[in-house]
């Protein structure tokens, strides 16, 4: 299993970021069906302020491209992204249009022990 931590910011607005937590208490089915499918076995979000870390667990089935091309053949997991995008700011440094960041791991504390 290999884990990942994505990045993104929210639009600073208190009432979008609240709208943007709401929708993910009711996360709509397609989308976790089509998270799992693409190989992700646990996905978490976590925010403060403005800035989200969203951590996968992924089984070895998992690739990106094999998720963007699972979510792009989707018409209601592209609908949910454009709703995303209303909450989402993109984190400085990114690429145009690009959402969620890769984060590089810098310290693993089992090297250690």
């Amino acid at each position: 299993m290999n884990r990942y931590c994505m990045l993104l910011d929210l639009v600073d607005d208190p009432e979008l970021i609240r709208e943007y937590e709401d929708h993910h208490q009711k996360v709509w089915p397609e989308v976790i069906r089509c998270m799992t499918l693409a190989g992700v076995e646990s996905m978490k979000i976590y925010r403060f302020g403005t800035r989200m870390a969203m951590v996968m667990d992924v089984g070895d089935l998992f690739s990106f491209e094999r998720m963007d091309r699972i979510n792009a053949e989707n018409e209601v997991v592209q609908e949910w992204e454009e709703l995303m995008w209303k909450y989402q700011s993109p984190v400085p440094g990114s690429q145009p249009g690009q959402k969620w960041v890769l984060a590089k791991q810098i310290f693993d504390s089992t090297d250690f022990i």
